[in-house]
């Protein structure tokens, strides 16, 4: 079958889902992947055809039902950097690549030394852990979450983006467990991109999040919207160094309950900041 025929077909059922142009970044994300052919390719051969058209035909029918074409095509980049993804971990977002380039460009600007240490918590597919530890090859990065196949993922990237880091399998929200991982650890940044959706957002929520993304990890209970960030808090100021840093990215409704927060835990230097949207959605405390 002509790739152009299944072009044709994308097209015609999946254009009035996503619009013309994101169906053309699928379809051409698809048969570079399954297929080797590129964009190019197939504009210098417009008759190409395969002979297995059972795989995309497969990935049409999950775009159809509003799959993430990351999650079929089992990989995504952040960063720069290629991840392995599946539903057991958030697909990475711009935002939160604001969010470590944020804490990048302040972790170079400190003085490196053999015991410089980052710990990022909730760190699903590992992309904020791995990115920093790629950009800051002379810090020790750790990286916490309390599901073990969000961590399987996390270590096979870790693999994969050829970088160092070591993986706890823990829930923050239960200090107690971690005693022992932690004893004798401490941290000069902690970072956290934890679950932050309030359960009366879901409704302004699209359906390939809501359908096909682990809830562990987006939603929290109306009445509690802080309940990570309050456990996270605390626990950096036990385990951060004099003066250390907590980055959250947050939800944009609740910048100013998180410039509280902080305030409340001894933070200061305290920043909030805006994504290239202009939501606000990533603070930054140093702790006294």
């Amino acid at each position: 079958m002509k790739l152009r025929d299944i072009r044709d077909v994308f097209h015609k059922e999946l254009d009035h889902i996503y619009g013309r142009e994101e169906v053309e970044s699928f379809f051409f994300l698809l048969i570079e992947s399954y297929y080797s052919v590129t964009r190019i390719k197939l504009a210098m051969e417009p008759d190409y055809e395969i002979d297995d058209n059972k795989v995309i035909k497969d990935a049409l029918h999950l775009l159809k039902s509003q799959h993430p074409i990351q999650y079929i095509l089992g990989e995504t980049e952040f960063y720069g950097l290629p991840f392995r993804i599946n539903n057991h971990v958030l697909i990475p977002r711009p935002e939160t690549e604001e969010l470590v380039e944020w804490t990048y460009k302040y972790a170079s600007r400190q003085p490196k030394t053999d015991t410089t240490t980052i710990l990022d918590i909730g760190t699903g597919s590992g992309c904020i852990a791995i990115s920093l530890a790629k950009c800051l090859p002379k810090v020790k990065v750790y990286a916490l979450d309390v599901s073990r196949d969000a961590l399987d993922i996390a270590r096979s990237n870790a693999a994969f983006n050829e970088v160092s880091i070591e993986f706890i399998e823990g829930n923050i929200l239960n200090t107690d467990t971690l005693n022992t991982s932690f004893e004798n650890l401490d941290f000069d940044i902690i970072i956290s991109n934890p679950p932050y959706v309030r359960e009366q957002e879901k409704p302004f929520m699209k359906p390939n999040v809501i359908d096909n993304e682990p809830h562990l990890a987006l939603f929290v209970e109306d009445e509690d919207p802080l309940l990570f960030y309050k456990a996270i808090t605390q626990f950096a100021q036990d385990k951060l160094k004099g003066n250390g840093a907590l980055f959250f990215e947050i939800n944009e409704y609740l910048g100013n309950d998180m410039i509280q927060l902080l305030k409340n835990n001894n933070f200061n230097g305290i920043e909030l900041k805006q994504d290239i949207f202009r939501k606000d959605r990533m603070i930054k405390g140093l702790l006294n």
